[in-house]
């Protein structure tokens, strides 16, 4: 159990919930138990449990609206606790919320050795670092969110980074999941060649066609990703940004999310005139620029050709520019947990959830 000092007691709904928790996880599972903050000395047993689906539900009424709990897997002569930061569970929702402890792992994600790849398209090499949540070897019920992220030497070691300063994107990520604030996710960092050329047009046509039919495929197909562009995001940084839009406006079938920090759009491309011409995408966009002279102007080009077109600000696209903020990789890994939480934070998560379940309920 981690030391979290609950303010629930502050709080109380005007009715008491039922709240529904289903605990994935592959070994032990009839030794699950759960215990909350309503008494962290009680177990509470699980009303059903599914062992080939690898899956017990857990069930228990409060009248408070947020409750911080954690698995355990309960033996005879000892309890183990879940590794990491205590769930926390909004009573607010009705859904069934679901999780997925890890028990023997470590409490940080990893970030794997470089991965090589011949691109047919390019006609040379990639280079990936991928980084993988804590728990991903132990809990394999699991599947993860993928942000495939631009020139990825800048994003875990200083060593590889530009000027010696990289994003610190695993510390980023460890913060957030400590927060509960967004979903577990999957980083593939994808180092860049010749970034004048592959990130700016026309050379980014050929650099995002070897990233959907090469790159990401084979990440699909090695590890434990979902697919979908709900949940496929791509960004970057500068050039890394206007070449992420471009990726995600020419294949929205393929990446739901954009992320662009400090983007110089206009500068060899012509992607905001493409925004105000053609068809809607279906893709979310995260826009940013530090002031002043940070690509400000430009920024604020395309966040406001977005809104012409009718992406609504907060749901489609969010739009910041921060103040003395400059153009480094300081500056842009200190700001990072806003497009990760827009990608990936839970309010966004149940947000398109809803949005999907509507969707479809109007085409039956």
């Amino acid at each position: 159990m981690s030391d979290t000092k609950s303010t629930s007691k502050l709080y109380t709904l005007h009715e008491r919930r039922t709240v529904r928790i289903r605990i994935y996880y592959p070994n032990d599972i009839s030794h699950l138990v759960l215990r909350t903050e309503l008494d962290w000395d009680k177990d509470i047993h699980p009303s059903a449990v599914d062992h080939a689906g690898s899956v017990a539900e857990f069930k228990f009424e409060t009248s408070i609206p947020f409750v911080y709990f954690k698995p355990c897997l309960k033996y005879p002569a000892a309890i183990e606790w879940a590794t990491g930061a205590n769930g926390l569970i909004v009573a607010t929702r009705e859904d069934v919320h679901e999780f997925y402890p890890a028990f023997r792992s470590g409490e940080d994600g990893r970030i794997l050795d470089i991965i090589t790849l011949d691109s047919r398209i390019l006609n040379r090499q990639h280079r990936l670092r991928v980084y993988v949540p804590a728990g991903y070897d132990e809990n394999t019920c699991r599947t993860f969110p993928v942000a495939y992220m631009q020139d990825g030497s800048n994003l875990f070691f200083p060593q590889e980074a530009f000027m010696g300063q990289d994003w610190g994107v695993k510390d980023k990520l460890a913060l957030l999941n400590g927060m509960n604030a967004i979903q577990q996710m999957m980083i593939v960092g994808i180092f860049s060649a010749d970034r004048m050329h592959e990130y700016t047009s026309p050379g980014y046509e050929s650099y995002g066609r070897s990233l959907v039919e090469e790159i990401k495929p084979y990440i699909d197909t090695h590890f434990r990703t979902r697919p979908s562009p709900r949940t496929t995001g791509v960004m970057g940084s500068s050039l890394g940004g206007v070449v992420s839009f471009y990726i995600g406006w020419q294949w929205p079938d393929v990446f739901g999310y954009v992320g662009c920090l400090s983007s110089t759009f206009s500068h060899k491309d012509n992607l905001v005139e493409r925004v105000l011409r053609e068809e809607r995408r279906d893709v979310r966009f995260y826009i940013d620029s530090g002031w002043p002279g940070d690509n400000d102007e430009v920024g604020l080009a395309m966040a406001v050709a977005l809104a012409e077109r009718g992406y609504r600000y907060g749901d489609d696209f969010l739009y910041f520019a921060f103040p003395n903020a400059g153009h480094s990789e300081r500056d842009w890994g200190q700001r990072l947990h806003l497009p990760f939480q827009f990608f990936a934070g839970k309010p966004a998560v149940i947000s398109r959830l809803k949005e999907a379940t509507v969707a479809e309920a109007s085409q039956l």
